[in-house]
């Protein structure tokens, strides 16, 4: 009997442990499903995706840097209104060099390939974030 209760425990705690392992977010494969989905929706062939991917992953890398920056800088709120003010200021910095980093990238996106390409990928992207995040927000992924 106390083996059939161990083994019960025992196979019940492989359950769990593998359920929890399943719902950790592998940045690895947000990325290849992030590339697939871009790769189909855009439409694009093998030597499209060749010369889009790897700018789209410098350009995600880059932006990482300064996503980082801002989450660092509002971590704590400041104590007093002169530093809140800073704070703001220097988020909005940041927001403004993301927004040139992505114009930055989408130029480098059009000399690869046609404007009209280079448009469907940055759909598809931002498509596929969307999707991504309501399957969060419904606790699916």
């Amino acid at each position: 009997m106390k083996k059939a209760i161990v083994v019960c425990l025992t196979l019940l705690l492989a359950l769990v442990a593998n359920a929890q392992d399943q719902k950790k977010f592998s940045p690895e494969k947000f990325e290849a499903e992030m590339e697939g989905y871009i790769i189909k929706e855009a439409n694009l062939s093998q030597q499209e995706a060749a010369r889009l991917l790897p700018i789209l992953k410098e350009m995600h890398a880059r932006q990482r840097t300064v996503y980082k920056k801002i989450r660092q800088q509002s971590k704590v709120k400041p104590a007093d209104e002169a530093a809140c003010a800073e704070v703001i200021k220097q988020c909005d910095k940041m927001n403004i060099e993301l927004k040139q980093i992505e114009s930055c990238y989408h130029k480098k996106m059009m000399q690869e390939v046609s404007a009209s390409k280079a448009y469907d990928v940055i759909k598809a992207e931002s498509s596929f974030h969307r999707k991504m995040m309501t399957g969060w927000q419904k606790g699916n992924k």
